[in-house]
């Protein structure tokens, strides 16, 4: 699917009977727009904001990245004739770092709320807003109420995982927000937009919820999944937009090349973790796009935005070797030549020595593996299905030809023990010494949509209110915070930070003093190259420009 042309001001952009996408099969695909419709969802006023970044005021967290999930519904939007307009506290607001009066102890990054709000059309009709993540809701909830002031006639809808995983809490506790869109938003933002245009009732909106008069909860459906992913019109980027992000040299997950572009190849994911909320939200099924469609994309940002690199956002970007292989050849076929990297964490079931040759061989210079744990006790609690043999080989396979690589470790699980804690931060320093340039350490936190949230809700083992939500920033917080929270019964907060804390900075002790030849790479990258292999030489980078400035 080729990107929807941008119109000119006042030009209306039809159909040009591309294939329409369906979510359901159910659904009827739509009419062919007359002048007439063509006009009115052109002229129709639609918004899509996210809020600033919240964090917690030990933070130095690189969070800031493009708003892929807003600009693939902006795409999808503007493919049937409506111009949505994308106000971004993050990128409007980039380096930009305040602390919340009403909620001490906790920053935020990005525009603040009335900086914001003035940025929103008051006559918008539809205004939808981008609630991932449930740390962050408190001061989401104050701006859906501030957006309800600012425009009264709005209907003001909401998705991402913390909508899809607490809709009726979402509802209940801000009554400015009419629906809670539960799962994929592309379609039926789409399907509200007309349903808004034409006047009609969003009560029996499918994949949606909502408090009728009577305030009582509807749920019209669980959530959905869109079933052709080839057929949704790429992320639509406002001018401007994306240059502020490379302007400030902002990146995701660690790597910095100076261009880095968004991309995800797939969707959902087909395991079960009992931390992870993905099986909420995207249930467990797992699609990967068309080859052949996804290097058209590349294709296209190279032309058009002369990038240097692609990140992937996917869940888990590598699970079939026979996509990755024929990925790969293309890339070397049709020549091109750019970086592109795997930040976010993926499986090592595919990643035997061929595959990561040719990763390596295409320019994938960055790999994220995330076990968890180095406890097959552990694993079985958490229920992740990892051989620790595979993804060690896979590891080091991936330092063998070149590629840097990063581990993701989590401790504090609830019936995790101290020994299988410290058989899980041992191991990461095992790693550091073997070559591995990352070993990140988290500390473990009941994430609302994922099974370990529903048990310990259901043993009333916590408690949901706005202190509980901002604790969840701590996802976000540097490793020096010494008393994060936890739910943990066999350890207390005070020694997880301290493990956390002592175990990260010696990871990076060990990879340093086992491979000097860092220290030239890092220092070249902070000070003279335009670039960062790792998380921490961006970080670096960072504050070294804050401080030249």
């Amino acid at each position: 699917m080729k990107p929807s042309p941008t119109p000119e001001a006042g030009q209306i952009h039809e159909s040009e009977g591309e294939p329409i996408h369906t979510q359901r099969a159910a659904l009827v695909t739509t009419a062919p727009m007359t002048p007439e419709e063509a006009a009115d969802r052109a002229k129709m006023v639609v918004t899509l904001v996210r809020g600033p970044i919240v964090l917690s005021e030990t933070s130095i967290n690189n969070a800031a990245t493009p708003a892929i999930g807003l600009a693939y519904i902006a795409g999808y939007a503007r493919h049937f004739g409506y111009r949505p307009e994308i106000i971004d506290a993050i990128g409007l607001g980039l380096n930009q770092i305040v602390p919340l009066e009403r909620y001490p102890g906790y920053m935020s990054h990005g525009l603040t709320l009335n900086e914001l709000l003035s940025r929103i059309p008051k006559e918008s009709r539809v205004v939808g807003i981008n609630a991932m993540f449930s740390g962050e809701w408190p001061l989401y909830r104050d701006l859906i109420d501030a957006v309800r002031q600012h425009c009264p006639q709005a209907v003001i809808v909401a998705g991402g995982e913390h909508i899809t995983a607490m809709a009726e809490y979402s509802l209940r506790d801000c009554r400015s927000l009419d629906l809670a869109v539960l799962g994929e938003g592309e379609h039926l933002f789409y399907e509200i937009l007309e349903r808004v245009r034409r006047k009609e009732s969003l009560l029996d909106m499918p994949g949606t919820a909502l408090l009728d008069e009577g305030s009582r909860f509807i749920q019209t459906s669980s959530v959905t999944r869109i079933r052709d992913i080839d057929n949704i019109p790429w992320p639509y980027w406002p001018e401007g937009y994306l240059q502020r992000f490379w302007d400030a040299e902002r990146s995701y997950g660690g790597q910095y090349t100076g261009r880095d572009m968004p991309l995800m190849i797939s969707r959902g994911c087909p395991f079960q973790c009992a931390f992870c909320s993905n099986p909420n939200m995207w249930t467990t099924r797992y699609t990967l796009r068309d080859v052949d469609e996804v290097l058209e994309e590349i294709h296209h940002y190279i032309k058009t935005w002369q990038i240097t690199s692609v990140q992937l956002y996917d869940l888990t970007a590598i699970i079939k070797k026979s996509w990755v292989v024929e990925f790969c050849t293309k890339m070397l076929e049709q020549g091109i030549d750019i970086k592109w990297s795997i930040p976010s964490g993926t499986r090592c079931e595919s990643l035997d020595r061929e595959v990561l040759t040719l990763l390596k061989k295409t320019g994938c210079d960055f790999i994220c593996l995330a076990p968890e744990s180095a406890s097959q006790v552990t694993l079985d609690q958490v229920r992740k299905r990892v051989n620790l043999d595979h993804l060690n080989d896979a590891i080091l396979t991936a330092r063998d030809v070149g590629m840097i690589s990063r581990l993701n470790l989590i401790i504090g699980f609830p019936d995790e023990s101290r020994k299988e804690m410290w058989r899980t931060l041992l191991y990461g320093l095992r790693m550091a010494a073997k070559g591995v340039d990352e070993v990140l350490v988290g500390v473990f936190s009941p994430y609302p949509g994922s099974e370990f949230f529903n048990r310990l809700l259901a043993k009333k083992k916590i408690i949901i209110d706005d202190a509980y939500l901002l604790r969840l920033n701590a996802l976000n917080s540097a490793f020096t915070d010494l008393k994060p929270f936890t739910v943990s019964k066999h350890i207390d907060r005070l020694e997880l930070g301290i493990y956390r804390f002592f175990f990260m900075s010696m990871g990076i002790v060990i990879g340093y003093l086992f491979h000097p030849s860092r220290i030239v790479r890092t220092i070249r990258n902070i000070y003279f190259n335009n670039r960062a292999e790792t998380a921490l030489e961006q970080r670096l980078r960072i504050l070294v420009r804050k401080k030249q400035r």
